[in-house]
């Protein structure tokens, strides 16, 4: 099949050679004007206009020549041709050598082709963690019941205690607590108290502390909150209308406690609750001593 190139080159001379033909026309006008004016010297002027009528004649041909070659190319490439040359002295054109190459349609699909990138694989869904569905409420603290069997201050930190506390699991848990300026040290010893077994271990003057201590306070006075009689180390807190469904760690980029914090607060009959509703262990109330209408922290 033809070339583009090919074609492009047939029908610029074929374009050329008609400008040629239109302006050999015009200049036999000219000659035609003059004679008319100076009919004296007809001679000179008849064989001026043979002339540019016998090279007229000349350009013609090859024009027409020129055409079929361009027919003949186009038709050999494909194209359709309506209008063809039917002058019967046109000399055949003569065998066009034509390069295989794609067709235009097929060039174009095969660049694309090469242009698109390798389809990337979908990107999978991360998912979604239980403790992201849940509401950010009391019920994702988990708050049980300790028993502080021993307790002793901080060697490197005087206003410190360093706590052995039983949660009912296989070993007791060490707990750091800022308690020493508030309740003496024999206070300490053999109690139960209400603990938040869920934060993030961290370390206190390189000890790591495993859990905390809740309890009602104010900048002069702090109590640890107390279970119900008959409680046991490992009792759950429940708090009516809030699932209980902690989280196994809490994560303090979240500030899950942070949010809880502000509606930890003991009553005026020296209740814990939270937003008015009752901490309880086994049915009955959780209780500071003697604070009321305090945070718990």
């Amino acid at each position: 099949m033809a070339s583009a190139e090919a074609i492009a080159k047939l029908e610029t001379k074929a374009v050329a050679a008609e400008k040629l033909i239109e302006l050999l026309r015009q200049q036999i006008s000219q000659v035609k004007a003059v004679q008319s004016g100076q009919a004296g010297s007809g001679g000179a002027f008849n064989q001026e206009i043979v002339k540019l009528k016998q090279e007229n004649s000349q350009l013609k041909s090859e024009v027409d020549a020129w055409k079929a070659k361009l027919t003949a190319a186009e038709v050999a490439n494909g194209k359709n041709v309506f209008c063809a040359p039917t002058n019967g002295n046109v000399e055949k054109p003569k065998d066009i050598k034509v390069e295989d190459a794609p067709a235009p349609e097929a060039e174009k699909k095969e660049k694309k082709v090469k242009s698109e990138k390798p389809a990337k694989a979908p990107k999978e869904k991360k998912e979604v963690k239980k403790e992201d569905e849940l509401p950010v409420d009391i019920g994702r603290l988990d708050l049980r019941v300790g028993h502080i069997r021993k307790a002793s201050k901080h060697p490197d930190a005087d206003s410190l205690y360093v706590e052995e506390i039983d949660l009912g699991e296989e070993k007791p848990r060490t707990v750091i607590s800022g308690l020493v300026k508030f309740i003496p040290e024999e206070e300490m010893q053999d109690r139960m108290a209400i603990i938040l077994c869920n934060l993030k271990p961290s370390k206190m003057r390189g000890i790591m502390s495993e859990a905390m201590v809740m309890c009602a306070s104010t900048p002069e006075k702090v109590e640890i909150m107390a279970p119900p009689a008959g409680s046991k180390p490992g009792d759950l807190v429940q708090v009516d209308g809030y699932t209980r469904s902690p989280d196994a760690q809490l994560n303090p980029k979240k500030k899950i406690f942070e949010a809880c914090a502000p509606d930890l607060k003991v009553n005026d009959a020296k209740q814990a609750t939270y937003k008015g509703v009752l901490w309880t262990v086994n049915g009955q109330p959780i209780t500071s001593q003697t604070l009321v209408g305090v945070q718990i922290k």
